[in-house]
């Protein structure tokens, strides 16, 4: 396997280089004009590592695979073009109206429940370039007033008039019968021909969601078309530097759908959040090929701090109508929350509460955090840290970035000590503990939502700061066990290495299993297994597309399920992809019992309503090689290495200084175990271990974190005086 897989975060752009049996890891501030050149800088310090020449690289490697930040930044920054909508007369105020639901969608419950504040978003189509065509397709597909292609071509020239610079198609059921979106597309390209300079990008609502639903389907193809642009120069860009360099194959992208695909197979809003998404890819590997169980993903990166859940048996959580910055659009998505708690989130006074506040504002890489001392101006969680001696300054990024602590103290100084009435170092110590807090909280809420129990859970944490700020979580939630996977500071990239090509297509459809009136069970068999093929066939061409054989594709089948008239929705994957028989219906139903049961607890099932389904979807697939796990089970006998250096650490829970024993990477052998307080500094991160807690490293790579048990003591003698964590654990 010769594989080049890049992760582009908001601050770093992560790279993970394997080459037949060496695996490299490298980092490099992102460029934002330019993500080609931090691209260029993270793959010159791989090949450097590894003892390859780069154009070699290039010209030999089996593939390059991006997942990259950009579209959500574009989104958060609003930058795209002026995007026109044209819909179904009589719906021309369906987007505006969001649902009646837009001015809290994309906020905190708190936020929500403030009605008097309530303000919406600034929406992406104004009013104004909104036009509706004279048509009517019913609920089954029937066309019940036929368009007038006259009337098409004045509303579009309308839009286009008014400075229309995409144009997003939204017809009412048109995933039942897309003819008439067809047709609008058709008397677009006819007027404004696409090898004209007057051609402009249009998006089919019915191609970009299988999904019923008016709004969600318009605002998931509005996005789509905002982002188009912002998307394609980019990516293009990034082409175009890997063709430059020796590169022939096209390059993959990563989708937040857990797959990947050539960027002619991809839309813009499948890019969303999708370098995040890759982290929780590799933790669903290595729980299922290491036999860990459960998993809940924490990545903490200089921008943002993403929980992921993973449960047993390694099927993820997806959201099928997630809110992509403050729009509800229909999606199938990994399931993801994002904090704005990462190394480069500014902390801020809250005169209200009278507290330090963490992010969401981020000071990214440019001009970074004010110890970068590249003009940031206001203190960061990476500012508190360095104050507290858990940064070594000469030695941050493997020298690549030297750290200027007096940047630090003159910020936190200036905006901080004065209103908390603290001394720096004090006030950094407030940034560590809120931070901490802050992500512990967003943990316990993302397990219990969903039917967690802390304790089930292995967390699995990594990015560049989640060996920094591991041990503080745990204080908060209750955690005892923490695993940094191999390569942890760049571990999103090293999933986005292990995922598969992949397209997921789905469609609404109303299916009862079992009717509670009749006591009847569903027998529609034709039926259900026609969208079942319609959507592999659809799956299987987009494959064929991009070069893949036909023959080496896979199907797998979920549905979304639920009893009765339940609000709630539960996906459920099965190991059929047909239903001919009764006893295939009872397996669907016996299969959506005991997932039903494990996520609100066995007994809460209620089949006495009904079974129904109302979304149907297949996953196509390839498989591929992959990045393997090696056992983590961490016994034996341990002795602790001898240290080289120390230097005096604040910790939060200790009044004053500590005297902190300092390690460099070669601490990390699988023959050691090293007892807190102490620091591990790395090239690519920096391991915190705080009082109470003990690192045992694995012979792979990854460190398990361990709580100590009450009355264990510190030091060599206390080698395996807490339990320690074999295979499964």
């Amino acid at each position: 396997m010769k594989r080049i897989s890049v992760d582009i975060g908001g601050t770093f752009t992560d790279c993970f280089f394997a080459w037949d049996d060496i695996y490299v890891e490298s980092k490099s501030l992102t460029t934002h004009h330019n993500l080609a050149l931090g691209f260029n800088a993270a793959l010159d310090n791989a090949c450097a590592r590894a003892g390859l020449d780069r154009g070699d690289v290039l010209r030999e490697v089996d593939s390059v695979r991006y997942a990259t930040t950009l579209g959500t930044n574009a989104l958060i920054e609003g930058k795209g073009p002026r995007v026109g909508a044209i819909v179904t007369h009589g719906f021309e105020d369906t987007i505006h109206i969001s649902r009646s639901k837009g001015y809290g969608a994309g906020l905190d419950e708190q936020k929500q429940g403030d009605m008097a504040d309530a303000e919406r978003p600034e929406p992406i189509v104004p009013r104004s370039l909104v036009r509706s065509v004279r048509e009517r397709v019913d609920s089954v597909g029937e066309v019940l007033v036929p368009l007038d292609r006259e009337d098409i071509r004045a509303q579009v020239r309308e839009l286009v008039d008014n400075g229309a610079e995409a144009i997003v198609v939204a017809l009412t059921n048109a995933t039942e019968n897309p003819d008439h979106e067809q047709q609008v597309l058709e008397v677009i390209l006819d007027e404004y021909p696409a090898h004209e300079l007057g051609a402009i990008p249009v998006l089919l609502s019915s191609q970009v969601s299988g999904r019923k639903g008016e709004y969600v389907r318009a605002q998931s193809t509005i996005i789509d078309a905002f982002l188009h642009e912002t998307m394609f120069h980019a990516l293009n860009q990034l082409s175009s530097n890997l063709r430059d360099s020796g590169y022939a194959k096209p390059m993959m992208v990563i989708h937040n759908s857990g797959g990947m695909a050539q960027p002619n197979s991809t839309d813009a809003l499948q890019t969303i959040h999708s370098g995040p998404i890759a982290g929780v890819g590799g933790a669903q590997h290595l729980s299922e090929s290491t036999g860990m169980g459960a998993v809940v993903s924490m990545d903490m990166g200089g921008t943002s701090f993403d929980i992921g859940m993973v449960p047993e048996g390694g099927v993820q959580h997806y959201d099928f109508q997630p809110t992509i910055g403050r729009w509800l659009v229909s999606v199938p998505m990994i399931h993801l929350n994002t904090l704005g708690a990462g190394g480069g989130s500014v902390a801020s006074f809250d005169r209200i509460h009278k507290t330090v506040k963490i992010g969401p504002e981020s000071a990214g890489s440019d001009p970074g955090p004010a110890c970068y001392d590249r003009g940031g101006m206001l203190p960061t969680v990476t500012d508190a840290d360095l104050l507290l001696g858990y940064l070594d300054p000469e030695n941050y990024a493997n020298g690549f970035i030297r750290l200027n602590p007096k940047r630090s103290v003159f910020v936190v100084e200036e905006e901080l000590c004065d209103e908390l009435d603290l001394d720096p170092v004090d006030a950094a110590k407030v940034i560590k503990r809120t931070v901490d807090e802050q992500m512990a909280i967003g943990i316990e809420m993302e397990l219990r939502s969903r039917g967690g129990v802390v304790e089930d859970y292995t967390m699995v944490a990594y990015g560049g700061n989640g060996p920094l700020h591991a041990c503080g979580i745990p204080e908060h939630a209750g955690i005892s066990r923490i695993l940094f996977p191999p390569f942890a500071s760049v571990f999103s990239a090293l999933g986005a290495g292990n995922l598969k090509p992949l397209h997921i297509h789905e469609r609404s459809a109303y299916v009862v299993l079992y009717e509670p009136i009749s006591r009847s069970l569903f027998d529609e068999y034709a039926r259900f297994n026609a969208y079942v093929e319609e959507l592999e066939r659809r799956g299987r061409e987009d494959l064929e597309r991009q070069g893949y054989d036909g023959s080496l594709v896979r199907h797998r089948l979920e549905m979304d399920m639920r009893y009765g008239n339940q609000l709630a929705t539960t996906a459920v994957s099965f190991d059929i992809n047909r239903i001919n028989r009764v006893g295939d219906v009872l397996e669907v139903i016996r299969k959506f019992s005991d997932i039903y049961g494990q996520r609100y607890g066995e007994g809460t099932q209620a089949p006495e309503a009904g079974v129904r389904v109302q979304t149907i979807r297949v996953a196509s697939f390839i498989d591929g090689e992959v990045v393997h796990f090696d056992d983590l089970s961490a016994g034996g006998e341990r002795v602790a290495p001898d240290p080289v250096d120390h230097r005096s650490i604040s910790f939060v829970n200790e009044e004053h200084p500590v005297d902190t024993p300092v390690f460099d990477a070669s601490a990390l052998r699988d023959s050691y175990v090293i007892h807190g307080p102490a620091v591990i500094t790395t090239e690519s991160t920096t391991y915190l271990i705080e009082p109470g807690w003990r690192i045992e490293p694995t012979a792979q790579g990854a460190v398990w974190l361990l709580k100590e048990t009450t009355g264990a003591a510190s030091g060599p003698q206390a080698a395996g005086a807490a339990e320690t964590p074999g295979k499964g654990a």
